[in-house]
């Protein structure tokens, strides 16, 4: 981990930052006070989880979590949901007479396997296998399903070996065989193993979405995270029931600062599973929209893989205002709908040297790019406040880049080859970069913390270039969740 600037360079960058902006702002009649005030504190309690709200976290999850199952989903969403489709005659099958709700195992089978009854997550059967990915020993230990994994290993091999060879035939007949004595790769059978793992931890958690959630974190694990969060060490059942516990308040409660047991054992697991809940919904969506929509399920198809964020999912280039030259910012300027990036170290961020840098070629004031939408600039000071309080006051985060108009873009283009010539983001005030030097490895952790939770929120989202994290705020930013 690489150290930041010292404290006095830091401060010395503002100074020169805020002197610049103060002229920019007085050139273009804008006053100091126009800058958007934005109290850290009472923008971080904007976020704070409330169980009255509980629909519309679960809504914000869903799209903030969307963007990596579409961009996951084999072929695309909608060839995968295509492949899923097939089998959900074996999937009311499966759940007749259960309490488990066909839509969610139909979403389960999405995200585990995209609708392929073959696959296995990595080149051992021993491993998450199938159609719903189930381990070899869940299935016969909890599940009582049969698994010769020594005969399921060797029919793999086989059946790889005759791929290979281009003997179609043959490998349908291995992997017919591979089902009988694996019942993991036998669809009808696969999904019964899932209906029971949900019926035994949904009688555990007493609760749908938590017996989802434990599918893939393992009811274990979740029975641990329940106990940290609540301080209670009784029956988990017992302890949901009382505290009236979801998934969503387990979720978006625990912090590095409110309930941090919790939180890191969370974060700790390290396979994404604090997210399959929100990823088993947002696959639910996707179905739905393959039945009812699908119209609008290839429009999302095409925003989602336009960018390797959700980015013009939040800000669709038909829909989305693109400055094109300096005099066109200086108009936003006037008119109020850019806001300059006072930084400053009380604030937790600080203007880099980077910002501004193509603007002389373009015969512009550097201090013009300094600004962002005020919503954006809203949720910088927001994240740097986070990072700042979780990392007990320690460090600034480096802003790089914020506004910039198409002639500049085309202009950094030429020297950079993480600049886009095509629609970017930065050309809509939407979106800045954060430089990738921080001064700890905590700060570092907390900048993590900060992007994911606002992720998961449907505020930002962000991606990881080799200098910095590239971050577009979507246009729920300034929206109360409610």
């Amino acid at each position: 981990m690489r150290r930041g600037r010292t404290a006095l360079g830091v401060l010395a960058l503002a100074a020169v930052a805020v002197v610049a902006l103060i002229g920019l702002a007085s050139a273009f009649g804008i006053g100091e006070g126009d800058s958007p005030a934005v109290s850290p504190e009472s923008a971080a309690k904007r976020y704070a989880y409330d169980p009255a709200s509980r629909e519309a976290f679960e809504a914000r999850a869903i799209a903030g979590l969307s963007h990596v199952v579409y961009a996951n989903s084999p072929e695309g969403a909608l060839a995968t949901a295509q492949r899923v489709a097939r089998f959900r005659d074996e999937i009311e099958i499966a759940t007749a007479g259960t309490e488990t709700d066909p839509d969610l195992l139909e979403a389960i089978v999405f995200l585990e396997s995209a609708g392929r009854p073959e696959v296995i997550a990595g080149r051992d059967p021993e491993l998450a296998s199938g159609l719903v990915q189930i381990v070899a020993s869940t299935g016969t230990a909890l599940l009582g399903m049969r698994v010769d994994l020594e005969r399921s290993r060797r029919l793999t091999v086989e059946a790889r070996r005759a791929l290979r060879r281009g003997e179609t035939g043959r490998v349908e007949r291995l992997l017919a065989e591979r089902a009988r004595v694996d019942e993991r790769f036998d669809p009808r059978k696969a999904l019964d193993g899932a209906v029971r793992y949900l019926a035994l931890a949904r009688e555990r958690f007493g609760a749908e979405d938590l017996a989802v959630e434990s599918y893939h974190m393992g009811i274990g694990n979740l029975e641990n995270v329940i106990h940290a969060y609540t301080g209670s060490s009784g029956p988990v059942g017992d302890v949901v029931a009382e505290d009236e516990l979801t998934y969503a308040e387990l979720f978006f409660d625990s912090s590095p600062s409110t309930h941090p047991e919790a939180w890191d054992l969370l974060a700790g697991f390290g396979d994404e599973s604090s997210e399959y809940y929100w990823k088993v919904l947002a696959s639910r969506e996707i179905m739905r929209l393959y039945r009812e929509d699908r119209v609008e399920l290839r429009r999302l198809e095409r925003l989602h893989a336009a960018k390797a964020t959700a980015e013009e999912m939040f800000h669709p280039r038909a829909d989305t205002e693109v400055f094109d030259d300096p005099g066109e910012l200086a108009s936003e300027w006037r008119d109020g709908d850019l806001a300059p990036l006072p930084g400053g170290y009380e604030l937790g961020y600080v203007v880099g040297d980077q910002l501004g840098e193509a603007a002389p070629k373009l015969d512009a004031d550097r201090a013009l790019y300094r600004a962002l939408r005020p919503e954006a600039l809203e949720v910088l000071t927001l994240m740097a406040a986070w990072v700042r309080e979780l990392n007990g006051g320690d460090g600034s985060l480096i802003v790089t880049s914020a506004v910039r108009d198409r002639e500049y873009q085309r202009a950094l283009g030429r020297r950079n080859l993480e600049a886009t010539d095509a629609y970017s983001l930065h050309t809509t005030g939407w979106s800045f970069d954060i430089l990738r030097d921080y001064r700890s490895e905590e700060q570092a952790a907390a900048f993590q913390f900060a992007l994911d939770r606002l992720q998961a929120l449907a505020v930002i989202d962000y991606a990881v270039e080799p200098s910095a994290i590239h971050v577009t705020v979507s246009g729920e930013a300034g929206s109360p969740i409610e």
